[in-house]
């Protein structure tokens, strides 16, 4: 009779604890189902009305109707992007705060500046690739090249003729520069730094430096205008928002690739369903024809095909292509 009991009790006991299972397994699937169930939270490492935050406002009212949920842009500027950086490599794990990080976030600050409080590799997860702003070779018009050739071999036959106006020490513009005249052949150029890009072209246009190197859409509208030249995009293939103006390597200088980034990332940590989801409303917003004509009209030259995997590769393609020449620049901190 008690082994009766026994068995009846442990077979009930059985049922209630597959039965418990089953309720907790579905409350799980539940909750991975809804994500998100609140806003996303997508903080911009840089003040309000910059190119990246410019993109991320119109990438949020893009992409809110794919989420079903608000996508807020919090604004956390401070010390080239890294305080904003550093919140979300801190942050929760759960999806719900995100970030727009940048070739000054991820890949110049991380060597240039010290006492970084992430590692821009192992501290975020990434979702996907924006898109890329390319670098441009700019000149007055009263310099006498036309061409990016015709550029170098007139530095070539007068070293030191030259000088190039950056946004500042150890910003990409001033990295680009250094890195196109080593491709160029180690060209005898002067750099002039500048506190900010907007100083920079408002020199070259007035005639008290030769030739920048800035961002293409920084540079577009006066080469329109025919205040500068435009001679060359610093990239592997046109820019999708100016086919017109050549490549470097079209210039005969292989090698001279230079582009801001913008890569939507996460903490490290984050549930692989959370990510998956969020790339896949990326793909659709990306496919979106106003979005991408927003891009273009912002200067950056969308990526249709991106995925957390590509997204890593960048990463660390462009810390690993830019790192040695911080460092023989003597830029480290």
């Amino acid at each position: 009779m008690h082994e009766v009991k026994f068995r009846i009790s442990r077979v009930a006991a059985t049922v209630i604890a597959a039965g418990a299972a089953s309720l907790l397994g579905a409350n799980a699937g539940h909750a991975q189902n809804s994500f998100p169930d609140r806003a996303i939270r997508l903080i911009v490492p840089f003040p309000p009305g910059g190119q990246t935050d410019n993109v991320s406002r119109r990438l949020s009212t893009t992409i809110a109707p794919i989420l079903g949920q608000q996508l807020v842009v919090d604004n956390r500027g401070g010390a080239a992007g890294t305080l904003g950086a550093g919140e979300v490599a801190r942050a929760k794990p759960d999806g719900y705060t995100l970030l727009v990080a940048t070739t000054s976030t991820h890949t110049l600050s991380p060597v240039a500046m010290a006492g970084i409080s992430y590692d821009p590799i192992k501290d975020f997860a990434p979702i996907r690739v924006i898109g890329t702003g390319p670098i441009s070779v700019s000149v007055h018009p009263s310099v006498p090249a036309r061409t990016l050739k015709q550029l170098v071999a007139d530095a070539k036959a007068h070293p030191g003729k030259y000088s190039y106006g950056s946004s500042g020490v150890a910003s990409i513009n001033h990295l680009a520069g250094e890195l196109f005249k080593m491709r160029a052949g180690k060209l005898e150029i002067l750099h002039v730094p500048y506190k900010g890009a907007g100083p920079a072209l408002a020199e070259l246009i007035g005639g008290q430096i030769p030739m920048t190197c800035t961002t293409l859409s920084g540079a577009l509208p006066h080469h329109r205008s025919g205040r500068v030249r435009t001679l060359a995009v610093l990239k592997e293939e046109r820019s999708t928002g100016a086919p017109d103006i050549p490549t470097a390597i079209e210039g005969g200088v292989p090698g001279a690739v230079a582009y801001t980034y913008n890569i939507l990332l996460a903490p490290a940590g984050t549930p692989r369903g959370a990510i998956d989801f969020l790339t896949g409303a990326m793909n659709k917003a990306m496919a979106d024809r106003a979005f991408f004509d927003a891009l273009i009209k912002l200067g950056v030259d969308p990526v249709t095909d991106s995925n957390p995997g590509k997204a890593a590769a960048m990463l660390k393609t462009e810390l690993d292509k830019w790192r040695p020449l911080i460092e023989s620049l003597g830029l480290k901190n």
